[in-house]
């Protein structure tokens, strides 16, 4: 049995005899995530605490950062899903990375609110140009059979940045955020330069074939790779209800997911008692179960019904923030970071994966883009709501369960969001 599951992986990996280059791609593309995770997304909890007690900023105040930042990336999102798809994606990575090691440096560096503000939309701007939504405009191209393995893997990069939080944390305690910020920036130019040199748009740029197959001489499609014929425009995709519904639906999830990039650490520390250090410790068991969910999910969402998975995984969401809300000990934190890892592990990667396969991979960057202007209102309303929240209760469970009814309305988007049909354009031609 083990040795038909080597030899399976195998075929998967030298479908040709012979690495897949796609496979250098997804693991270029892991390491620019976990530069992203570890540094800023997952990190910027610990931050929060540092900040506020150096600047008496509140908590909506320091949230309506990142929220920001977010929103930033929205706004932009049609725009740089526009610039990958004409440029390609290494154009794009090259230089949201520059700006990504910049906007740490300059963070280093501040003294007021609005420098703050600024630093952070600049880290922002370079880890949107650099990171999550260009880099898959690239595994769309590369992967067919294997779409949702390629993403799900390139994602445990995050995982990992998560996972390897307490050293952040460490860093902080022993050197201060200042000082952490800036080696930030170093090691951004010295890792994620390099990574990004790794990436190509399309398979056919070096004479390969989506998933490594074996070239087909095809007539009606000479430069190899997907029938765009079969494919979406931006503008027919906007026109389908599942292009809405699968937006609205992740925006719903990244409520929950932004909120405990935020606020989790001053949840656990403040509200619930807890140490700096085991807080980091909840957030690496949380990341944890996040790349077994994400190992999970590339497996299930190449072989099962990525909407069904993707309900369950909003359902899960759910409890888990009622979990932490409520927590009265530890086994209920514990429990949190174990239903949230998985569920935002599993989802994760479906969400590239059923657009795709829905839409198509030729116009992927523009479609992500304009989905990114609904996503955003997750990313960057959760956190918000949250922190006002706290500051007019005194507490996070208000907030946490509000963002919990929402993820559970936020499941029946994925229920109802079905395959759409391919327009029919010779028709359209005589309207």
């Amino acid at each position: 049995m083990i040795e038909s599951y080597i030899s399976r992986v195998g075929r998967i990996v030298r479908p040709q005899g012979h690495v897949f280059y796609g496979w250098y791609i997804v693991g270029a593309a892991s390491g620019v995530q976990m530069l992203a995770g570890l540094l800023w997304m997952q990190s910027y909890g610990a931050y929060v605490v540092l900040l506020q007690a150096d600047f008496g900023w509140s908590k909506a105040l320091v949230a309506g950062a990142f929220a920001m930042a977010r929103i930033e990336s929205g706004i932009l999102g049609p725009l740089q899903g526009w610039l990958v798809d004409r440029f390609g994606p290494r154009a794009i990575m090259r230089i949201g990375t520059v700006i990504f090691g910049v906007g740490f440096l300059a963070f280093s560096q501040i003294d007021s609110l609005l420098q703050f503000y600024l630093a952070f939309a600049m880290i922002a701007l370079g880890s949107s140009l650099g990171g999550f939504a260009t880099v898959m405009v690239a595994l769309v191209n590369w992967f067919d059979k294997h779409r949702a393995k390629a993403v799900s893997i390139s994602q445990i990069g995050f995982s990992i940045g998560g996972l390897s939080v307490p050293l952040i944390i460490l860093s902080l305690e022993a050197f201060g955020w200042r000082t952490t910020a800036f080696i930030s920036g170093i090691v951004v130019f010295v890792v994620g330069l390099p990574l990004v040199q790794v990436i190509r748009h399309r398979p056919s740029e070096i004479g390969e074939q989506p998933d490594g197959t074996q070239v087909i001489e095809d007539p009606a499609n000479p430069a190899g790779g997907f029938d765009q014929r079969r494919d979406f425009t931006a503008r027919e995709a906007m026109r389908t209800a599942s292009f809405w519904l699968i937006s609205v639906g992740h925006a719903c999830a990244l409520l929950i997911v932004s909120t405990v990039m935020v606020h989790i650490v001053p949840h656990l520390t403040e509200g619930l008692g807890y140490s700096l250090s085991l807080a980091g410790i909840m957030v690496a068991l949380m990341t944890g179960c996040q790349m077994l969910g994400q190992v999970l999910g590339g497996y299930l969402g190449d072989r099962y019904d990525k909407r069904a998975i993707s309900t369950f995984c909003m359902m899960a969401h759910t409890a888990a923030m009622l979990s932490v809300a409520y927590a009265t000990n530890i086994g209920l934190v514990m429990l949190f970071a174990l239903l949230h890892g998985l569920a935002w592990g599993i989802r994760g990667p479906l969400m590239v994966a059923l657009r795709a396969d829905y839409f198509g991979p030729s116009s992927f960057g523009t479609i992500m883009g304009f989905s990114s202007l609904i996503v955003m209102l997750g990313m960057a309303g959760g956190p918000i709501l949250a922190g006002y929240l706290a500051d007019v209760y005194g507490s996070y469970e208000v907030g946490f369960t509000v963002l919990a009814v929402a993820a559970f309305v936020g499941s029946f988007c994925f229920i109802v969001a079905r395959k759409p049909s391919l327009p029919d354009r010779q028709a359209a031609r005589h309207l």
